[in-house]
């Protein structure tokens, strides 16, 4: 009787200890999965509106900081040029970083030294104290905070079939950013100077240091033995790939056809004897369509195949350029032009991340999409170059029109040949 009894407190005990094991693994579960793929993509998504809305603001300062400091247009332009090259020499080096050691404390570094460069900006008083502010310290921290950084983990968190949608939602939240922080900028210089509003912006940008608490991600049990892929290997297996040159190639032209059209597409406007207004509303009407076509691309990505698309979208730049150009330029054909052309803007970057994390996987997504990313803002430097020296050769900027709609078709048979098949490795890595 007394060894039953035993043997049932016994019992009892081991059960309690079973229970209490199982609570403390519950509730350390539920601790550690606050972390869900909405919250990282809404805190990805919100990161993503504070640093490219506030990138895109810069050119409200132009007017006001040449003016008040004495510089002629060319200094301040010099450094936001720099500004975009640093952005895409920097990323795949952000991106390994973001690979190794996590995209959450990228992503907070990049927030404080985003804030250091607004304000080392507020106070620059020569053109090379803004080219160090603005171009390099400014250009690095967007490395931090920009696409390819959000993309690598919201495609982890992320289920292969919700994936090229999910990119899309994260890339419209960038769209977003160029359409609400532009009124924000403009208000703040407004009330209390460009001095003031560009310290006020640094205190907005440091809302992404709490934000990148949601980019932290759990450790990832990787297999062990000669099967791990290191970095080195997945570069030599990426550059190794032809489909990742042709994809890589084909988004230098989206960089050289949206810069292009972002930096001169006012003055353009000018040459056509339209009002500035004009030319701003085209502006805002890209970025609110962008919004709408970032989410439309991103949903096909999920149900079409990606490289047909990307073939599509860069084909149908180019033909709705062509229209434009062909047809008498009138306000409305220029608002028309505006939405059409920010519906295609920005649809590429999830198809374009969304077919690199087909085929090679997502664990050095951020790497791989940084690369892409590199040739995509030597692609935006070309375009601006470019836009400015055959203008000045010809007086006009018809050719470059020309050449931006005969990028836009090779683009689009680039990207037709790709090989999308996902590459089956010994034991998988991604």
């Amino acid at each position: 009787m007394c060894k039953k009894k035993f043997h049932n407190r016994a019992v009892c005990a081991a059960a309690a200890d079973t229970l209490q094991s199982r609570y403390l693994i519950v509730t350390s579960t539920t601790k550690r999965n606050w972390r869900t793929p909405a919250i990282i993509l809404l805190c990805g998504g919100m990161a993503l509106t504070i640093a490219l809305g506030t990138r895109h603001s810069f050119g409200l300062y132009l007017q006001p900081m040449t003016a008040d400091l004495g510089w002629s247009r060319q200094t301040f332009s010099l450094a936001i040029a720099l500004q975009n090259l640093v952005y895409g020499v920097a990323q795949p080096f952000t991106g390994m970083i973001a690979d190794k050691f996590g995209t959450g404390r990228v992503m907070a570094g990049g927030a404080v030294l985003y804030a250091l460069g607004l304000v080392l900006m507020a106070y620059s008083t020569t053109g090379w104290e803004f080219g160090l502010s603005a171009g390099v310290i400014v250009g690095i921290a967007l490395s931090c905070s920009g696409f390819g950084i959000v993309y690598g983990v919201v495609a982890r968190a992320f289920p292969v079939e919700k994936r090229s949608v999910a990119l899309g939602i994260a890339s419209a939240a960038g769209s977003f950013g160029q359409f609400a922080m532009l009124p924000y900028g403009q208000t703040l210089i407004n009330h209390i100077g460009w001095h003031h509003a560009l310290l006020v912006l640094a205190l907005t940008v440091l809302v992404m240091v709490p934000l990148s608490a949601a980019l932290v991600e759990q450790h990832r049990h990787e297999p062990a033995g000669p099967h791990r892929q290191s970095i080195p290997e997945a570069l030599r297996e990426a550059f190794g790939h032809r489909g990742f040159w042709l994809l890589c190639t084909a988004y230098t032209v989206c960089g050289f056809q949206i810069m292009f059209i972002s930096v001169h597409f006012p003055a353009y406007m000018l040459d056509q004897h339209m009002t500035p207004e004009t030319g701003m509303m085209a502006l805002a009407l890209i970025g609110l369509f962008n919004i709408f076509g970032s989410y439309f691309w991103g949903w096909l990505g999920d149900h079409y195949t990606k490289k047909y698309l990307l073939s599509t979208l860069y084909i149908t730049r180019a033909v709705a350029i062509a229209v434009f150009i062909a047809l008498p330029v009138t306000p409305w054909a220029v608002y028309v032009f505006g939405a059409v052309i920010g519906f295609l803007w920005l649809g590429t970057v999830p198809l374009t991340g969304g077919l690199i994390a087909q085929i090679f996987g997502v664990r050095y997504l951020s790497t791989l999409t940084g690369i892409a990313f590199l040739f995509h803002q030597v692609g935006s430097f070309l375009g601006i170059a470019f836009g400015g020296y055959l203008f000045d050769a010809t007086g006009s900027y018809r050719l470059m029109w020309i050449l931006t709609i005969a990028m836009g078709v090779v683009a689009g048979l680039l990207n037709w040949p790709i090989d999308d098949r996902q590459i089956v490795r010994a034991r998988a890595t991604a």
